[in-house]
């Protein structure tokens, strides 16, 4: 269990600690020599069964505050210190205050200084912790009364803790592991040490990991070479315990600072922008618009601006409920769902705010739409479940399911858990309602229906062109999945390489037919480079406009291509070629064009400028997709069939 102090300046935070655990947190000479916590310390201390209480002490300075949010987050119990000669005073207050914001329920309040004061005043002490806490997380968390120096009352305190850790459910270990960085120093022999608290997962010495966010280098991969769990050595540790990592990788103590995470690399997902839930405290003014804030979220403090999305302003205590809004950042953070941060005002003099991160996705447009505004009301709930139904009804092309597990840092098993408890069905990264999917099957039926109205005279529809008609955002794997579906079931059917329903034949009129076959053999004579429209009409004297719109109509009856700009290839040639390329593929893993050229022209012949427009043309049409100079078969081009029925 991971204790954390909190309290006013020289209430005796680090001297009650060093009382329970024997250790001196204050660790910096200056610290000593000046007799006050100025960063965070920390101290551990065994229990009878194994375990290793730790505690983190944290400074008690009004301009000190971001280091106590660094240290505050992530921890189990709140050891809450008030001197009884001060009583509660105005970092008592504010630490109370920050507290309660990161919803931090479990803890004690140590009454110190107990020697110095009379039973009268030690009660008054008592009666103003009581006020204090009502209406708080703390709100009913027992006093003790104590000297930290002579040790009166501190076993009782000891004794609390000791049977709170012994209740003390350890957190899941479930999720990918994303620690958070308080500190990062050297040592010789050993190298780059980073600590801090395990947010989620589970870590493993030549566990390899990202620290993020990146640099001007983008992020550094590191790997464990060793690893501390609660100032003991380990061969893993996991969430909810403190652990000093040594790491191994291109990257020095400088290149590292708090407020950066070490993550699995699935985690590595760097933002400027997150949507949350966020609350302003009963004592602090109402919060407008376009705020302007510091952020401390985990060991983090970055400035940014806080967009309301759901409201104008935000009324302070119960009167201002819960509001929704997107926090902008200056500079990148990590954050996932459930992070739970504060907001202070620009000049970090005053407390704003407090809120939890629902979604680090966040969409540029239509953000105070109806429909966003309940999807993140749904977000809202503990159970994923009903935010994930909700975003796929409403989600007609899917939901990224990878998107939305690292959002909530689901690892594999309960991602697929969870897509088995809504009912998803799974295509790819993609994931669909069965009423959504039977949508996209009505979708694409009612578009080739159209088509074949408005060009009867089409065999039908390429399947790209058919793919985003059907739905321009559907991602291609759900495409080819539906197509297989509807065909298996017989309401669609596929001649070469279009797309139609079973009951639609393109026809060609009987002068056209006549024509085109006396014009044919010209281009069947060069098959892989056929002559253009002009150069047809200069061999037979047709007309070049009647070789123009012969071509387009035979074309939209299936029996050509136009592969460039009035240059036409029969089905035939450009089966042949299909084969050809994925031939290349297989062999080189891609299509070039000097390769194409030399496999149809013979090595060294000319024709690089039609084997470029032939591999165009695979790309346009989505046989292959273009990868700087290279061309590579899709993975649902084996559906492609180029041959003449």
């Amino acid at each position: 269990m991971l204790i954390g102090t909190a309290g006013h300046i020289d209430h005796g935070k680090t001297t009650l600690v060093k009382a329970l655990t024997g250790v001196d947190a204050d660790r910096l000479p200056e610290e000593k020599a000046r007799g006050i916590t100025l960063d965070l310390g920390y101290a551990y201390s065994p229990l009878p069964e194994g375990l290793v209480l730790g505690f983190i002490d944290v400074p008690g300075h009004e301009k000190l505050i971001h280091n106590m949010l660094a240290g505050a987050t992530g921890i189990d119990f709140v050891l809450l210190v008030v001197a009884a000669d001060d009583g509660p005073m105005p970092q008592t207050r504010e630490h109370l205050e920050l507290v309660d914001l990161l919803g931090l329920a479990r803890g004690a309040v140590a009454l110190t200084k107990c020697d110095r004061v009379d039973a009268a005043r030690v009660e008054a002490a008592q009666r103003e912790i009581s006020e204090l806490l009502a209406g708080t997380t703390l709100a009913g968390s027992p006093v003790f009364p104590l000297s930290a120096i002579s040790g009166d009352g501190v076993p009782a305190l000891r004794a609390h803790i000791e049977a709170a850790a012994a209740q003390h459910l350890a957190r899941s270990s479930a999720g990918r592991f994303r620690l958070a960085i308080d500190r990062a120093f050297t040592l010789s022999g050993v190298g780059t040490v980073v600590t801090g608290t395990v947010h989620a997962g589970k870590v493993s010495r030549g566990d390899t990991l990202l620290i993020s966010p990146p640099g001007q280098g983008g992020p550094m991969r590191a790997r464990v070479r060793s690893l501390h769990v609660q100032d003991r050595p380990a061969e893993s540790g996991q969430a909810g315990e403190r652990c000093a990592l040594a790491l191994s990788g291109d990257f020095g103590k400088a290149d590292i600072a708090r407020g950066m995470w070490v993550v699995a690399p699935e985690l590595h997902q760097p933002l400027t922008r997150f949507h949350a839930e966020i609350r302003v405290p009963a004592n602090q003014p109402e919060l407008e618009h376009w705020h302007a804030v510091h952020v401390h979220l985990a060991a983090s403090d970055v400035t940014g601006r806080v967009a309301l999305l759901d409201r104008a302003k935000v009324s302070p205590g119960a009167e201002g409920g819960i509001a929704l809004a997107e926090i902008s950042l200056d500079r990148e953070i990590l954050a996932l769902h459930g992070d739970r941060f504060v907001l202070r005002d620009a000049g970090a003099r005053r407390t704003v705010a407090g809120g939890r991160v629902l979604d680090i996705f966040p969409p540029t447009r239509h953000k105070r739409a109806p429909a966003r505004l309940a999807l993140l009301a749904a977000m809202r709930d503990d159970d994923p479940a009903a935010a994930l139904g909700l975003l796929a009804e409403r989600s007609p092309a899917g939901v990224d399911l990878p998107r939305f597990a690292i959002n909530l840092n689901l690892d594999d098993e309960a991602a697929q858990a969870l897509w088995h408890r809504v009912g998803l069905r799974v295509i790819g990264d993609t994931g669909f309602l069965a009423a959504g999917w039977a949508a996209l099957r009505s979708r694409l039926l009612d578009a080739l229906a159209r088509e074949h109205e408005r060009a009867p005279d089409m065999a039908g529809v390429e399947r790209e062109r058919l793919r985003r008609m059907t739905l321009t955002t559907l991602p291609p794997a759900a495409f080819e999945a539906l197509v297989d579906e509807l065909t298996a079931a017989g309401d669609i059917a596929q001649t070469r390489a279009w797309l139609h329903l079973p009951t639609h034949r393109a026809s060609v009129s009987a002068a056209d037919r006549g024509l085109f076959e006396a014009l044919k053999p010209l281009l069947d004579a060069q098959r892989y480079n056929p002559p253009r429209v002009r150069d047809v009409f200069k061999a037979t004297g047709t007309p070049e406009d009647a070789v123009r719109q012969l071509f387009r109509r035979i074309a939209r009856a299936g029996e050509l291509y136009p592969v460039a700009h009035d240059h036409y290839f029969t089905a035939a040639a450009v089966g042949e070629l299909a084969a050809i390329v994925a031939d290349l593929g297989a062999r080189q893993g891609a299509a070039r064009a000097a390769d194409l050229r030399d496999a149809i022209y013979g090595e060294g012949g000319g024709g690089r400028k039609v084997a470029i427009q032939i591999l165009e043309f695979f790309d346009r049409v989505g046989y292959t997709r273009r990868v700087r100079d290279d061309h590579v078969l899709r993975g649902e081009s084996a559906q492609h069939d180029w041959t003449i029925t």
